[in-house]
This record gives C-alpha cells, sequence and structure tokens, in this order.
C-alpha cells in the first residue's frame, strides 16, 4: 500500500510525459531509510512499464562500493558492447558516450532507476551526472534515491547533486508518514495509533516492521527498535534459516542461491524457501536473495558477534573465488569487502590493489583509495618492503585526486623511505616531485620548492627519465608561481628538450604550458603559440587536466592583461571543455577568473556572486579558495558592503601564510584601495610599504604599474629602479600598460579614454578624480557618473565630497540609490530592470517585444537577457523557461 505518496507519484508521471514528448529529465528522491524510497520508485515503475524500457539498478554498502554498479546490473539489456566496456575499464569518454547512445536508440523512451545513491562510488556519480547534463535532448527519464540524512556535508553525493542541472532536474523529498494514515495501516492490530506514530516517527518500514511483529509483545507494549522486532522474528526461526539470513546480512550485494546452496549443502534449497517464508527475504533478480528491506539486513548483522561476522565474511569469500560458475562474474569488490570483513590479510593484498586499478580506469579514484586504504589496514603483513612502498605511492595519488591533507603528505614520506630502504632512487625522486606539489596545493611554497629540489637531484643521478623530465617541469611552474618568469623559462626549456627526446608528451604538454604562460605575463605574445601547441598536443592525447590548466592559465592572462574579448573566448571554450569532461574542479577554477572578469567591467554585483559560488564548495585548496576570496573582498569594497572588510582580512592571513608575492599582492593592493577609498591614509601607505619589500622583478607589467599608481595616489615616492623594472632589463625604463602610463604622468583624461576603450569603468573614474582643482570641474561629474552607474557607492561618495571642497556640488546630478542597491536585495542578484526583463522573458516575450514594451532599443535587452543568464547559471532561453517561476522571481 502506497499511502501519502499521491503528490510525489503525480510529479514523476508529469516529468515522464514530457520525456514521452521528447524532453528528458531527472529526479532525485530523497528521504531517510525506510521512508519508502523504493516503493516510490517501484509504483513509478510498475505505471510506466508498458511505455518505457525499465532498466533498474541499485549501490550497496559493500566496504569499498562496485565501481558502476547499478548500470553492471542493467548493462546486458544494452549490449554486450556495454558490458565489454565495463569489464575491459574502457575510458569513461568512450564509455559514457556509448552508454547515451544506447539509452537514446532504445525502441522506447529509457526509463533508469538507480536506488540508494548515498552508497555509489565516483564512476557511477559521474556517469549520472553526465547523463543528468545532457538528457533534456533525449527521451530519457532517470530516477535516482538517496537518504538524505546520514551523509555528512561534506560527502561527495552533497557535491554531486549540486553539480546536476536545475533546468532539468527535480527533487522530491518524502516525509514521514502523519497519524491518519498510521491509524489506517493499523486497522485492526493490537496497537494505540497514537503511540505506534510517536514510537516509529510515521517511519513506514519501522511500521511494517512493528505491525508484523505486533502479537509477539506482552499487551500494551512495543518493541523500542527495528532491532527489536527483527530479532523478536529471528528468535521464532530454526537454525538453519538463522543461518541463511546471517549469510545474506553479511553481503550487501544481493547473493546469489547457488553460493547459498555451496555453503550450506543438502538442505539448502528447503532453508532457502523457508527464510522467504520468513517475510525477511525476497527473491530479486533470477537468482538471487536480498532482505525486503536494508535496515533488516543491518538488525540481523547487528546481532552477531565479531568472530562470528569474521567467519561468515571468510565462509563468503572463499567460496566466491574458488566455487563460482564459469559464467557467474565475480566483481572483485566484492571480494575485497568480505576479505575485508574476515581480517584475512593475505587475500585482501591480493585482490585490493587489483579492484583499485579497474576503479581507477573507470574514473572512480575515490572508490580506488578505498580499496588501497584496505590494502593497507595489513600493510606489516607483506612480505617484500617494495610492495609496500606501492601501496603508500598508489594510495596517495588516489587519494591526491580527491584531497590534500597531512595524512596524504605521510603517506609520501612514508613511500620515501621504505623506497630508499630498497634502494629504488626512481621511486624516491618520484615521491619527491609528488610531494613537492602537494605541498604547493597547500600554499606551502618553501616546502614546495625544497622538495621539488630534492627530487631533481635524486633524479640527475639516474639516466634521462619521464620522471626527471616532469620534475625539470615542475621547478619551471614554481618557479612561474613565485613570479621568476626567466627562471621558468630556462627550466622549462630543459624539461621540453628532455621531454621532446623520450616521445613524453604529458610533459611535453606540462613544459609549454609554463614557458608558454611565463613569456605572456613577461609581455611577450609568443607565449599564445606556446599555450596554442600545448592545447592541440592536449586535445589529440586526451590529456584532460593539462587541457584545462592551459585554459586557465591563458585566461588568467587574458583577464589581467585586460584582452577582454580574448578572456570571452577562452572562457567560453574552458567551460564548454571541463563541462564535456566533467572537470568540475577546473570548472570553479574558471569561474573564479569569470568573477575577476565581471569586477574589472563593473558588473560588481555578478562578480560577487560568481566569487560566493566558488567559496560555497566544500573541501576547496587553498590555490582556489584565495583568488576567489580577493575578488570577493574587492569587490564588496567597491560596494561598499560591511562584509568587505572580514573578506579582506582572511584573504590575508591565508596569503601571508603562503609567503608568495603572487598571493599577497592582490590581496594588498585591494586593502589599499579599500583604504584609500575611506580616506584612511596611513592604512593605505602601510599597505603600500609591505609591497616595496617584496621581490617585484618578475611581477607583470599591469600589476607592477598598478602599485606605482596606489604609490602616487598615496603620496609615496616611485619604486627604486631594480622593483620597479616591467621590462627585461633592469636599465631600462618601466614600459608601463597605456593607460597607466597616462595616469602616472598626469594625463587623466587620456587615461580615462583609455581604460573606457578597454572596458574598465572604474579605473576610468579613478583616473578623473586624481585631476588638480583646475580641471576637476568638468571631470568630476563624469567619474561620478560612471561610479554611480556600476553601483560603486564609496568611491561615488568621495567624488561628491572632493565636488563640495572645490565648490562643485550644484554641479552634480541629484544621489540616486542606483540599479545595484535592488540587485544587492534580489536573492539572485538582479537589479530592477534585469528582473523586469526576466519577468517578460518568463511570459515567453521575444526581446524585440521587450524592448517594445521596456521603451528600451533591442541590443540593450539583448545585453540584460546575456546577463541574467550568466547571474542564474542558465546557458539559454530555455533553460530558464524550464525552471519553476517560483525559483526565479523571488523579490
Amino acid at each position: 500500500m502506497l499511502l501519502e505518496r499521491d503528490r510525489q507519484l503525480e510529479a514523476l508521471q508529469r516529468l515522464a510525459s514530457r520525456v514521452l514528448a521528447g524532453t528528458g529529465g531527472m529526479a532525485l528522491v530523497l528521504g531517510e531509510a525506510g521512508i519508502g524510497k523504493s516503493s516510490l520508485l517501484q509504483a513509478c515503475a510498475a505505471c510506466l512499464r508498458d511505455r518505457f524500457t525499465v532498466l533498474q539498478g541499485a549501490c550497496e554498502d559493500l566496504s569499498t562500493p562496485r565501481v558502476l554498479g547499478p548500470l553492471r546490473d542493467f548493462a546486458p539489456v544494452l549490449g554486450g558492447d556495454v558490458v565489454a566496456a565495463i569489464d575491459h575499464a574502457a575510458h569513461p569518454d568512450q564509455l559514457m558516450p556509448l552508454l547515451l547512445g544506447r539509452l537514446a536508440s532504445l525502441p522506447r523512451p529509457a526509463l533508469v532507476v538507480c536506488e540508494d545513491l548515498h552508497w555509489a562510488d565516483q564512476a557511477t556519480l559521474d556517469l549520472l551526472k553526465y547523463l543528468a547534463r545532457r538528457v533534456a535532448s533525449h527521451p530519457i527519464l532517470l530516477l535516482a534515491s538517496a537518504r538524505d540524512d546520514e551523509l555528512p556535508p561534506d560527502h561527495a553525493f552533497w557535491r554531486w547533486a549540486g553539480d546536476l542541472p536545475a533546468a532539468s532536474t527535480q527533487r522530491l523529498s518524502l516525509p514521514p508518514l502523519s497519524p491518519a494514515a498510521v491509524a489506517e495501516l493499523a486497522q485492526g492490530a493490537p496497537c494505540d495509533p497514537v503511540e505506534l506514530h510517536r514510537v516509529t516517527g510515521g517511519n513506514p518500514f519501522f511500521l511494517s516492521e512493528l505491525l508484523a511483529d505486533a502479537a509477539a509483545p506482552a499487551p500494551g507494549q512495543l518493541p523500542a527498535s527495528v532491532r527489536d522486532a527483527v530479532w523478536a522474528r529471528l528468535s521464532r526461526l530454526d537454525a538453519t534459516v538463522r543461518t541463511v539470513l546471517e549469510l545474506v546480512s553479511v553481503s550487501p550485494v544481493p547473493l546469489e542461491e547457488w553460493l547459498l546452496e555451496a555453503l550450506l549443502g543438502d538442505g539448502a534449497a528447503l532453508a532457502i524457501d523457508r527464510s522467504v517464508d520468513s517475510g525477511l527475504l525476497q527473491r530479486g533478480q533470477a537468482g538471487h536473495l536480498s532482505f525486503r528491506h536494508e535496515l533488516a539486513r543491518q538488525a540481523v548483522l547487528s546481532g552477531l558477534r565479531p568472530a562470528a561476522t569474521r567467519a561468515l565474511h571468510k565462509r563468503l569469500c572463499h567460496a566466491l573465488a574458488e566455487q563460482a560458475p564459469p559464467q557467474a562474474k565475480v566483481e572483485l569488490a566484492r571480494l575485497v569487502h568480505h576479505a575485508t570483513g574476515a581480517q584475512d590479510a593475505h587475500m585482501v593484498l591480493q585482490l585490493a590493489p587489483r579492484a583499485a586499478r579497474q576503479a581507477a580506469a573507470l574514473g572512480a579514484h575515490r572508490q580506488a583509495a578505498a580499496h588501497l586504504a584496505s590494502a593497507l589496514q595489513f600493510v606489516d603483513a607483506v612480505a617484500w618492503t617494495g610492495d609496500a612502498a606501492q601501496l603508500y605511492e598508489d594510495w596517495a595519488y588516489e587519494a591526491g585526486l580527491l584531497r590534500i591533507d597531512q595524512q596524504l603528505i605521510e603517506a609520501r614520506q612514508q613511500a620515501i623511505a621504505l623506497w630508499q630502504s630498497v634502494d629504488r632512487p626512481d621511486k624516491v625522486g618520484l615521491n619527491l616531485r609528488w610531494l613537492a606539489r602537494t605541498y604547493w596545493y597547500r600554499g606551502e611554497a618553501r616546502e614546495a620548492e625544497r622538495y621539488g629540489l630534492e627530487a631533481i637531484r635524486t633524479l640527475e643521478q639516474l639516466p634521462n627519465s619521464k620522471e626527471l623530465a616532469m620534475a625539470y617541469s615542475m621547478r619551471s611552474q614554481h618557479q612561474m608561481l613565485q613570479d621568476h618568469p626567466h627562471s621558468a623559462i630556462e627550466w622549462g626549456q630543459i624539461a621540453l628538450e628532455l621531454a621532446t627526446a623520450l616521445d613524453d608528451n604529458d610533459t611535453r604538454v606540462h613544459a609549454l604550458t609554463n614557458i608558454g604562460s611565463a613569456r605572456l605575463f613577461l609581455g611577450d605574445d609568443a607565449g599564445q603559440r606556446d599555450l596554442a601547441e600545448g592545447l592541440e598536443i592536449a586535445l589529440a592525447c586526451h590529456l584532460h587536466e593539462h587541457a584545462a590548466r592551459i585554459y586557465s592559465n591563458w585566461t588568467e592572462y587574458a583577464v589581467v592583461f585586460k584582452q577582454f574579448a580574448l578572456a570571452e573566448r577562452l572562457l567560453a571554450e574552458g567551460f564548454a571543455y571541463h563541462h564535456e569532461h566533467e572537470l568540475d574542479a577546473w570548472v570553479h577554477y574558471l569561474t573564479g577568473w569569470q568573477a575577476q572578469l565581471h569586477l574589472d567591467k563593473g558588473e560588481l554585483c555578478t562578480a560577487a556572486a560568481l566569487a560566493r559560488q566558488v567559496l560555497a564548495l566544500p573541501d576547496l585548496s587553498l590555490v582556489m579558495r584565495l583568488p576567489a576570496l580577493t575578488v570577493l573582498g574587492r569587490t564588496l569594497s567597491r560596494l561598499g558592503d560591511e562584509e568587505a572588510a572580514p573578506c579582506l582580512r582572511e584573504a590575508l592571513q591565508w596569503a601571508r601564510a603562503t609567503g608568495e608575492a603572487q598571493r599577497l599582492l592582490p590581496v594588498l593592493l585591494a586593502l589599499s584601495e579599500a583604504a584609500w577609498q575611506a580616506q584612511d591614509g596611513d592604512a593605505c601607505r602601510r599597505w603600500l610599504d609591505e609591497i616595496a619589500h617584496f621581490d617585484l622583478s618578475g611581477v607583470n607589467a599591469w600589476d607592477l604599474a598598478e602599485v606605482a599608481v596606489w604609490r602616487q595616489r598615496a603620496g609615496l615616492p616611485p619604486l627604486s629602479a631594480t622593483q620597479g623594472r616591467a621590462t627585461s632589463g633592469a636599465d631600462e625604463a618601466p614600459a608601463w600598460p597605456a593607460p597607466r602610463a597616462a595616469e602616472l604622468s598626469g594625463r587623466a583624461m587620456e587615461a580615462c579614454d583609455a581604460w573606457l576603450a578597454l572596458g574598465l569603468p572604474f579605473e576610468a573614474a579613478l583616473a578623473l578624480l586624481d585631476l588638480p582643482d583646475a580641471a576637476a570641474a568638468a571631470a568630476i561629474p563624469k567619474a561620478l557618473a560612471l561610479l554611480e552607474q556600476i553601483g560603486a557607492a564609496p568611491a561615488a561618495a568621495l567624488a561628491r565630497q572632493r565636488a563640495r571642497a572645490g565648490g562643485m556640488q550644484a554641479q552634480l546630478p541629484k544621489a540616486r540609490r542606483g540599479p545595484y542597491g535592488a540587485a544587492r536585495e534580489h536573492p539572485c542578484g538582479l537589479t530592477k530592470r534585469e528582473a523586469q526583463v526576466l519577468e517578460l522573458l518568463l511570459d515567453g516575450l521575444s526581446n524585440a517585444d521587450i524592448a517594445q514594451r521596456l521603451c528600451r532599443s533591442e541590443r540593450t535587452i539583448e545585453h540584460h537577457v546575456s546577463t541574467l543568464l550568466g547571474k542564474l547559471g542558465a546557458s539559454t532561453r530555455l533553460d530558464l523557461l524550464r525552471r519553476p517561476p517560483s525559483s526565479l522571481l523571488q523579490n
């Protein structure tokens, strides 16, 4: 009986109707264990079975999840090539499009049901995300369920769920049953419905288990928990049936009947039938047994003594490994689960590394790390020290793709010590290089440099190798990141020459990225050719992370050097590439530079929204967090938001911890600007004096020129020739960018025009505020108009104050609240005009119709629509139209 689930079932059926009309979608059913998620999905599947091809799979609570478990369940329906792709660990770039193609080409629309995603492996989540982002244009309905009450905030599921496309994804939360529904279920049972609802909290599974056992307790009493209810039922079963239940309880995967027959021998068939008759077990797919409810399995398992649990795991592990029929495919994840449960060191050490390699090949790096962690529990039993070292090394690699922490560093150090003990300097050098990279991601530049140089010294004692080439390239990268571009190019060239000789495309692309980036930030346009060559190789060789790094570095250059058209093109290409290849971490990194671009263009609310989007992500590395925090602080400072100061203080704390000028310089410039706007001259000079203590010889011309301009505004002397050179020679005059050169030489109107031509209204306005009194009369009204147009309230207030001090207040327009006041109050960061455009767009009006209705040009409306799409995270108007209007029209 499906009670109080009509609304959710109708929502799923409406979604199915849209799929039948050609627009695919996804629904995520959430709720606590036993709340009825499976019942709802099975009821929906039963209603649609005559119109859809129904494909069902599930995840299980294995110690390390099966890789692509749900897909393995229904893969045979899709064809032998899909099964073969999984068995042979096909690369996700091949497997994902193959699966999408098979689902889209089925004779009837596909209904894909995946249950219990709270136990899913990373490859399954990546695959479902890939499908969810593409189903809108295919006749495919994805239904998935997960427990949302047991997962910590940093669980991979939440990050995955947050990346699902809002336009085509519905979330349905299942509430507990009401007292009325409980009373209806309890009709005829010797129970008080009110007390029953109190004890069970309206959980359907608790109810079904308690009602099934309602006659057992003493009058007026109820079992205290489901565990007690299940144990009460177990106590009335004979020993053979209890053995069946205990064996099934230690296997989160449905257990094959052949396996039970092999373990129990004569009488197994009768015992299996009686265990099903008990109501606790059910027959699922052909020849498989499982508990009717997962909570019942856990209840049986919790009643076993540790020694009995280990013995059951051992029996299952050996039977699966030795007695499986030829046609049965026993997955490595199951064997590792039972070997770990049996505490069988030999079996775990034999199986876990194989399972890890298989998981990693399918893109399930979290599961690969978990398998290797299982093996490391028994590392003391490893016969050869080198095998133990390899376990630490492999775990560190897989875990390092997921997080950077002290445990990772200790694993690398353990691997280094063990490899040293067996005289493997090649392996020592490899792990030293990875240790250097790990420290860099933590923002510890000195440690990164120390281990990087040690890796080079170690590997240089051996014949030339790819590891040595990459160590050289890593040294090049560290030099580039510490603003030593000439040294970065030198090390990069050494790496490039060795990589070319060894036909090592991996290092070749890495070195080209370093060389090209360093050249560009030195002002050498030849760097674009290096990056283009590296990108071509990376795309051809499917070196996804290298391609992503090139897009990021190139975009950073375009933003810093104010080449906004190039930046927009690279952002569009980069986002498309990262989404196509599910490179979400790189998407977030690019989003930080997109925020900086909007800040420079004066689109302050959009910049703040994008920066917050990055900072809301869990487990951010310092490399990603610090730039977004700096952009947010500077943006809020220009908006006059009181949150700016704590943002910038936090950014300064993190930047100082790195000890790197490249991290500190943007923060100190933002603090200098904020102090200047607040007319705190002492603070402004203090921040600028701190910058002057850095080695700025490798800083790019644009950033260096900004330092010079702020020193001039603060009344400080220019930087020394050594500090302030932006060219290759120490004695040459600084090659300032045109607008900064105009500012520094007192040509403010020329600087303003140059800034506006580049698209930076805030900088243009500040240039005008630098004019002396005689020329300020014409300049300040223009500066004020620019500042108020973008919502830069503190700078606008300063402009008005200077006008009043010079007796020019009569020439200024009246102070107005400005469009960005509304934007700060709107939950989506929309201005009042943008909210009007959105409302008309959702009514189905074209750009031309909206322009006529609002008495604006069609080009202006096109700009508003483009800005709307960016702020709301949509790629097309259709994306917005597919969303519930209530989620958009907020005020």
